[in-house]
């Protein structure tokens, strides 16, 4: 098995700085929450959000650390957890939707940020572990 490994929404809950993020716009938070692919138009509108390609000081540059600004990703304390480098095709990313306190996908990239930015268009997650999914109503106790 070459694929990485993907951590459970419930891990990602818990510790939301540990892992390099994008933010969809409200209008693709009901496709990413009903299993739908994630399409570049939902993270390159105005409510998306991809790493800005500059790096900042922290943890490699994967975003701010999550507790800063108002928890929705608005404001400019809020946006510091979008600065960092581009990420690349194949890397694990949480995905974090507009307006919204709590990442609701996880997935792998099919597609570069820089890329995504460029072109605007096409594939960028296809499957994902999503809020409501059969992993997530999974109980282990």
């Amino acid at each position: 098995m070459d694929d990485p490994i993907t951590p459970h929404l419930r891990i990602v809950h818990q510790f939301p700085s540990a892992f390099p993020r994008i933010r969809i716009d409200r209008g693709a938070i009901r496709f990413v929450l009903s299993g739908a692919t994630l399409m570049a138009p939902g993270l390159t509108s105005e409510g998306g959000r991809l790493p800005s390609g500059k790096s900042t000081s922290g943890s490699e540059g994967e975003g701010g650390d999550g507790e800063k600004g108002d928890g929705k990703g608005g404001g400019k304390e809020g946006e510091k957890r979008y600065e960092g480098r581009d990420l690349e095709e194949g890397e694990i990313v949480v995905v974090e939707a507009e307006g919204k306190e709590e990442a609701c996908m996880i997935g792998q990239l099919r597609v570069g940020t820089r890329e995504i930015k460029e072109k605007k268009k096409g594939v960028v997650i296809d499957s994902g572990h999503y809020l409501g999914d059969g992993l997530w109503r999974i109980e282990l106790d």
